[in-house]
């Protein structure tokens, strides 16, 4: 595929998130970085974007060393993080799609003869992706803060939950990277959106939710939004813009080769989408399974 092709990075941890996103692309090519890490190109069907896909495995300090590595190796426009999470709030189900307005860092803090002074670090999700994902995705996807911590929540009545409950009231979800990428992203002054499908609510429950096939579930639906929002989003201006045009407004492509949908409603807590996106746009993965 030609070089010259404006890139998105969509990281992943698990391999049934990598798994998710690769079955959108086609022409995939595989490279390796000089130090192994490994990454996917392919195309995404009906917009200009190369994709490169890498599965970085679990940890914050995982996600922050190899985002930087991504972005200094295959200098993409922006960074999506795609994959599942745990569910913090009930309004908040199996399924559901969370686009982190906000991601918290949740460890840092100091301990004195007082108790432990918790001091969070947090960045907001950049303008240009949150409002690609709003006109993507409106009130399909839940745009609120996550949490992320290296530990897996799985007590729902534990210190940690308390912890999160009010120190952190507005965090819908809970995951183990996203800071490690927003932090990397901030630091190279680049762009990074996380991504989650819900698949378990954080509680003793979790093992039966994993075990009925919630990630896989919510796994796909986080893949699928990250496709909805990338025909929505537009490469930043080049030198091609005419001279006369406006250079705070951008182009965007005719009505006609825009993401369109197929009903009234995406229900992303079924196993399938009952009134999807449409198979010109999102709806449909390619033939074929990527690889």
């Amino acid at each position: 595929m030609p070089e010259t092709m404006p890139t998105v990075a969509i990281l992943t941890a698990l391999s049934l998130e990598y798994e998710a996103v690769l079955k959108h692309l086609t022409d995939v090519e595989k490279r390796e970085h000089r130090r192994g890490t490994r990454a996917r190109l392919g195309r995404l069907p009906g917009t200009p974007w190369r994709i490169a896909l890498v599965n970085m495995g679990e940890g914050t300090l995982t996600a922050a060393s190899l985002t930087e590595r991504v972005l200094s190796w295959l200098e993409p426009e922006a960074v999506f993080f795609v994959g599942v999470a745990g569910g913090l709030k009930d309004d908040i189900q199996i399924g559901d799609v969370v686009v982190a307005s906000k991601v918290y860092a949740i460890h840092g803090g100091k301990q004195t003869p007082d108790g432990f002074l918790y001091r969070p670090e947090a960045w907001r999700a950049p303008h240009r992706l949150e409002q690609a994902a709003k006109d993507a995705l409106g009130d399909k996807a839940h745009f609120k803060p996550i949490a992320v911590g290296d530990v897996v929540l799985a007590d729902s009545e534990s210190e940690f939950a308390r912890h999160i409950r009010t120190s952190y009231n507005d965090a819908v979800a809970i995951e183990m990277e996203g800071a490690g990428v927003a932090h990397a992203a901030h630091l190279a002054g680049e762009s990074a959106l996380i991504i989650r499908g819900i698949s378990d609510k954080a509680n003793p429950d979790k093992s039966t939710e994993d075990a009925g096939g919630s990630q896989p579930r919510a796994a796909a639906n986080a893949a699928r939004a990250a496709v909805a929002v990338l025909h929505e989003l537009q490469p930043k201006a080049t030198a091609s813009q005419p001279r006369d045009s406006d250079p705070r407004e951008r182009p965007f492509r005719s009505s006609t080769d825009a993401p369109t949908y197929g009903g009234d409603h995406i229900d992303f807590r079924g196993s399938t989408f009952p009134g999807p996106f449409t198979a010109k746009s999102v709806g449909q993965p390619p033939q074929g399974d990527g690889q």
